[in-house]
């Protein structure tokens, strides 16, 4: 079956800000058929970022739903995300959804996925994605050697070495923060 993917991208907790960026391809099998797309989402008055990687229409369903997983649980983060990966691992139609999603606050961020997985890192970085892995050792490398650089450089840059990689990322970045 021919997929329709999304990928890559980083979110990371540094210097008490929060920063979430992501490439714009999207690709059909092995061919690029957009190179602009917007993988990142703010939400509850701009206080959470959510990302994600894998199918759009999956993730668009997702997000939806974390959103209202939000509400019922005034906000707190943490136990929304327990609740949606819960209902995402059990709903006989929501569990063959290909997605994973990173979601942060300014305190805590998360990657949650359709298995019942609820990670939170312990050097707050999450990338997700064909680039991912490529993104977090460019990361982490910067924040070793350079710790005052700010969230949002962080992520731009290491999606800029990600891209330099990965064929499945390119260099048109968004990049959105929250304080």
């Amino acid at each position: 079956m021919t997929k329709v993917r999304a990928t890559t991208i980083i979110g990371l907790i540094h210097n008490g800000r929060a920063a979430m960026a992501g490439d714009g391809q999207v690709t059909f099998d092995e061919t690029v058929m957009k190179s602009q797309a917007v993988k990142i989402r703010t939400m509850r008055d701009d206080t959470i970022l959510a990302g994600f990687a894998g199918a759009a229409a999956d993730a668009l369903a997702l997000f939806e739903l974390l959103e209202k997983k939000i509400d019922e649980y005034s906000g707190n983060l943490r136990r929304s995300v327990v609740e949606l990966a819960k209902e995402w691992r059990t709903d006989k139609l929501l569990r063959h959804l290909e997605a994973i999603i990173a979601v942060t606050d300014k305190d805590r961020i998360f990657l949650v996925s359709g298995n019942g997985d609820v990670i939170e890192p312990d050097d707050g970085i999450i990338c997700i994605g064909s680039g991912g892995a490529y993104a977090l050792a460019a990361a982490r490398a910067m924040i070793q050697t350079n710790p005052k650089l700010t969230a949002d450089t962080i992520a731009v840059r290491s999606l800029e070495i990600a891209a330099d990689i990965c064929v499945y990322t390119n260099h048109n970045i968004t990049v959105k923060t929250i304080k």
